[in-house]
């Protein structure tokens, strides 16, 4: 277990002072269910409102929190019980354009961060190292979380959003209410990514090897390639989604970031070993390789139709949670769960934050 005060005064972060109790409410969504003790539950009924009911977040805020000065999308009451959101690649804050307005009419304050390198968030000094590694990005949450004076949190994510929250909850489990991970366990251990992967599962991840490539990363830094890149792994990750252009293009806008294909290249190459992180952190990531339990209440997400989706049934990391816990999978469901599934991914909020 990590010291709170010891990781704020090792990066300069600030501590806040607002405790936030959280409720829930009763809601539905479509998934099938295995309950605390590995018995199946009732299958939910799924609400009759689609998905991509809205279109926007509604005007950003931004805040200087730790290294960066982050924009963020706020929704709800400013004194409710807090909702942090967090999305992944090659995605933005608009994976929660559905999920935000879901949660805040039941009363939650919902936080929609854009992580370090997207859309209006920046680093505030030229000198910083664009840095991409696991326990960077995580210090970015708890250093907004301080910024915010949010003393206590649910946090929800898929993706890098999964990572971030899930070592947020294994290190500083005192600012987590409780915890929705999209894919279950996913911090990543360096040396153990030198072990191959079955064939099919090394294909789908073959963006992460382009980036290992000097083309890779002029393709990330060029406009056109970039942009074609990221559709690709839409289309390619997220099978069953009917999205329309316009839906691609308000994310893509947060790829224009200057920081964006630094963060992005050194984000895939650090966890295949191939690029080095900062000493600062090594404590942290020494914490990580070993695979730290999750204790707080969780509710972990299998979307179906994800190609990165582990066989199982969440069972290859179910040791890694040992709290209260449910697990879920989400029938025809590709990898962008809040915005392919938004109902299900908030009624995965309010069970946990009532686990």
């Amino acid at each position: 277990m990590l010291n709170r005060r010891t990781f704020n005064k090792a990066l300069g972060i600030g501590t806040g002072a607002t405790a936030a109790s959280l409720a829930g409410f009763q809601n539905t969504a479509n998934a099938s269910a295995t309950g605390r003790d590995g018995g199946a539950t009732p299958t939910p009924t799924t609400p009759t409102t689609a998905p991509a009911a809205h279109t926007s977040l509604g005007p950003l805020k931004q805040v200087k929190a730790g290294l960066l000065d982050v924009g963020y999308a706020e929704a709800g009451p400013a004194h409710g019980p807090v909702v942090v959101c967090l999305h992944g690649w090659p995605y933005d804050i608009h994976s929660f354009v559905d999920v935000a307005p879901r949660l805040a009419s039941q009363g939650y304050r919902v936080i929609v961060p854009y992580l370090r390198g997207h859309g209006t968030t920046r680093f505030l000094s030229s000198r910083t190292f664009r840095n991409a590694q696991q326990s960077a990005v995580a210090l970015d949450i708890i250093a907004l979380l301080d910024a915010l004076k949010i003393e206590r949190a649910v946090l929800a994510g898929f993706d890098w959003g999964s990572r971030t929250a899930d070592i947020i909850a294994a290190l500083w489990p005192e600012r987590v209410k409780a915890l929705v991970s999209v894919s279950g366990y996913l911090v990543t251990n360096v040396a153990a990514q030198q072990k191959p992967l079955a064939p099919q599962a090394e294909y789908a991840w073959w963006y992460q090897y382009y980036f290992s490539t000097e083309r890779g990363r002029l393709a990330m830094e060029d406009k056109a390639d970039r942009h074609g890149l990221c559709r690709l792994v839409w289309d390619t990750v997220s099978p069953t989604w009917d999205f329309d252009d316009a839906t691609f293009e308000r994310t893509a806008t947060a790829f224009e970031n200057p920081d964006y294909a630094a963060i992005v290249i050194h984000n895939y190459r650090w966890r295949l070993g191939l690029a080095e992180g900062e000493q600062r952190y090594d404590r942290y990531e020494r914490v990580l390789a070993t695979r730290p339990v999750i204790a707080v209440p969780t509710i972990t997400l299998d979307p179906e139709r994800d190609p990165f989706t582990a066989p199982g049934n969440g069972a290859a990391y179910r040791d890694r949670f040992t709290g209260p816990y449910d697990h879920r999978t989400l029938a025809g469901i590709g990898h962008n769960v809040p915005q392919e599934a938004p109902a299900a991914f908030t009624q995965a909020v309010v069970d946990a934050d009532r686990l």
